[in-house]
């Protein structure tokens, strides 16, 4: 598939998708910019490195406009501290030159993305739980 492809079928996929699904996209997109960012790193082209850096943080900032937080409530402020930890230990880590960095925000991002995916991919247990924590995990974000 040509890049063109690729791209009509990421607008496609993303526009189709619930809420949860989404969630779960653009941590993986933020995870993948973060690994091409600690491949610019090893390989010392700082421009690139700084380039997925920065995609990784416009993502992480869309997720935190999207919460919900008079809806979401205590989760949703919990993210929004999380969110804006992640932006700022990554903006600390390009000062500082330093990739752990890189590497805890893609650690925590991906204990964040299997705990949504499992919550979107198995309606059953969105259904075992009490009908307000299942609201407040739907409501929480207004993506």
């Amino acid at each position: 598939m040509n890049a063109y492809g690729q791209k009509q079928y990421t607008q496609t996929k993303v526009t189709t998708v619930d809420k949860g699904r989404l969630i779960v996209l653009l941590y993986e997109g933020a995870m993948k910019f973060l690994r091409q960012a600690r491949e610019c790193h090893e390989a010392g082209d700082v421009p690139g490195k700084s380039n997925n850096i920065n995609r990784a943080l416009d993502i992480i900032g869309e997720l935190n406009q999207s919460l919900n937080i008079s809806e979401g409530g205590e989760i949703a402020v919990n993210l929004r501290k999380l969110y804006l930890f992640w932006s700022e230990h990554l903006i600390q880590g390009k000062i500082r030159k330093d990739a752990t960095h890189i590497d805890d925000v893609i650690g925590m991002l991906g204990s964040l993305c299997d705990a949504w995916n499992q919550v979107v991919s198995q309606p059953e247990a969105q259904q075992a739980m009490p009908k307000t924590e299942a609201k407040s995990l739907r409501a929480q974000v207004t993506v």
